[in-house]
């Protein structure tokens, strides 16, 4: 993918570039299994390998690569500490809430640690404090609320104002005995492992169709149809919107920067703060007995804002608090929140009896991933963990919990839905857009999203997501057209890059 020379490094994630995957091939005939799995990121391949060791047979079904999304653009903390979550859900939930979200992580951290030792898995684990902090002295009142609500959850927390960041900090929570590690690198171990117990993996399959039957009957682009008694739908945002779960999801998109550190500058942990729109800061190796510094941030709604002028942004933000460093790599991820700030993972819907889903997971999708393989497939046998009603997806609407957020989301939506129609468009003419830039345009009475690559050459699509119909935003840094509405993002020839649509934008001749 070509990219502006002006930005920093290169575009290619790290995880990404540094374990390579072997390719499977796409499912071309009509197969079955007791379970099929959509999607092949981290809920979705643990969900699967947790249920071929409880002697299930299992089908993986993935529209690109495996682990390619956004497990393969996340920064790979493994921590239960996420933000300031522990004192929200003790007010909106209650504290038993909060001590079972705070159990079912840490299980999630442990059980990835046991399961890399006895996989021999060589995933760069490393234990390491995690820390949530702040600058702002304003701020030191909810950080000392999210210290104690954590500590009285379960957590190794505490109050702390010193860390290992080369710059100052007000206060900080601080929780012990996380982990970090290399996503690709744990997820290649469990594929290998997956198939040593008879599971399949076929890359370059998408799903379209679902008939919830019993069996159940799932019909791909190929036009292959796999049969299975449970399905388990992992495709980060759900493909399909039959629960209307994209009501109770709002996608952003944050922004990575990394570069290689000396290990004498190392901070020793993994940081987080919600200020300056985020900026999340950790380590991992890097050959040479260096370390790469791994900067998130920048969060935006997809497909609006300038997104070379945030990773602008960051890597400023980098550099000046950790002068000297280079920025070599940068990438983007994609998460959903949830509007009540709670995974969601169970069953699709209150009618589903063998449709299971995870999605929601804020940001927090490595311990979230290992915790929804766990209790999807204690669900798929018959078992329920303690945690299994804090996560249900049939969970009812709280107003006091929910609501406000839920009324944002949906107005924020609408405002996409409708005034990006009733907008003027960016540029009157194609003539208009200048080699490796895209706008959306009028043309024959439509709305054409148009780009132009460095050749000169054009590629026209029409504008309207195929989920929804939203009009889509140019990704300049990404060279991609973003949905803002549920986040859906398309090549500049329209192929599916990211659901939930899964169809390509149509065609234009302009």
């Amino acid at each position: 993918m070509a990219m502006t020379a002006a930005l920093p490094g290169v575009y290619e994630s790290y995880w990404m570039a540094s374990a390579a995957y072997p390719s499977r091939p796409p499912l071309d005939q009509d197969t079955e299994a007791d379970v099929a799995v959509v999607g092949a990121g981290i809920a979705g391949l643990c969900t699967a390998w947790e249920l071929a060791r409880k002697g299930r047979s299992v089908v993986v079904l993935e529209a690109s690569r495996v682990a390619a999304g956004v497990t393969g653009h996340t920064t790979a903390k493994l921590t239960a500490l996420h933000t300031l979550m522990y004192d929200r859900l003790r007010h909106t939930r209650g504290p038993d809430a909060a001590r079972l979200y705070a159990r079912s992580q840490s299980d999630a951290i442990e059980h990835a640690v046991a399961v890399a030792d006895e996989l021999g898995a060589d995933c760069d684990l490393e234990r390491v404090p995690a820390f949530t902090y702040c600058q702002d002295p304003k701020q030191l009142d909810a950080i000392r609320a999210e210290a104690d609500a954590a500590h009285k959850a379960g957590l190794e927390a505490s109050f702390v104002t010193e860390t290992g960041l080369p710059y100052p900090v007000a206060g900080a929570v601080r929780v012990e005995n996380q982990a970090q590690f290399h996503p690709r690198k744990y997820l290649l171990a469990l594929e290998r492992d997956l198939e040593a117990h008879g599971g399949r993996i076929y890359e370059g399959t998408r799903v379209l169709s679902l008939d919830e039957g019993a069996p159940c009957v799932l019909g791909t682009e190929s036009g292959a149809k796999v049969t299975a008694w449970d399905v388990v739908v992992a495709t980060h945002y759900p493909v399909f919107d039959r629960a209307l779960l994209f009501g109770r999801l709002s996608a952003h998109r944050d922004l990575v920067v990394a570069g290689p550190l000396a290990p004498e500058r190392d901070p020793g942990g993994m940081y987080i703060t919600q200020e300056e729109n985020t900026r999340s800061v950790r380590t991992a190796p890097y050959g040479d007995g260096q370390r790469l510094l791994i900067v998130t941030g920048e969060l935006a709604r997809p497909g609006t804002g300038d997104t070379d002028q945030r990773f602008r942004s960051l890597a400023d933000w980098t550099q000046e608090r950790f002068p000297g460093v280079e920025i070599t790599h940068r990438w983007a991820a994609q998460d959903s929140d949830p509007t009540d700030t709670v995974a969601l993972v169970g069953p699709l819907h209150p009618g589903a009896a063998h449709v299971y889903v995870a999605t929601g997971f804020g940001g927090w999708g490595m311990s979230g991933g290992i915790m929804a393989g766990r209790l999807l497939a204690d669900l798929v046998t018959g078992e329920r963990p303690p945690w299994a009603g804090l996560y249900d997806p049939r969970r009812m609407l709280s107003l006091l919990r929910e609501a406000p957020a839920f009324v944002r989301h949906q107005l924020e939506t609408g405002r996409h839905f409708i005034g990006d129609r009733l907008r003027a468009v960016s540029v009157q003419s194609v003539d208009d857009i200048a080699p490796g830039s895209g706008a959306v345009v009028q043309h024959g009475g439509r709305r054409s999203a148009v780009y132009r690559d460095e050749d000169g050459a054009l590629h026209a699509v029409s504008a309207r997501c195929t989920h929804l119909g939203c009009i889509v935003g140019f990704n300049s840094a990404e060279r991609s057209w973003d949905c803002p509405c549920h986040g859906s993002r398309f090549s500049v020839d329209g192929e599916v890059l990211e659901g939930p649509a899964n169809r390509p934008l149509g065609k234009r001749d302009v």
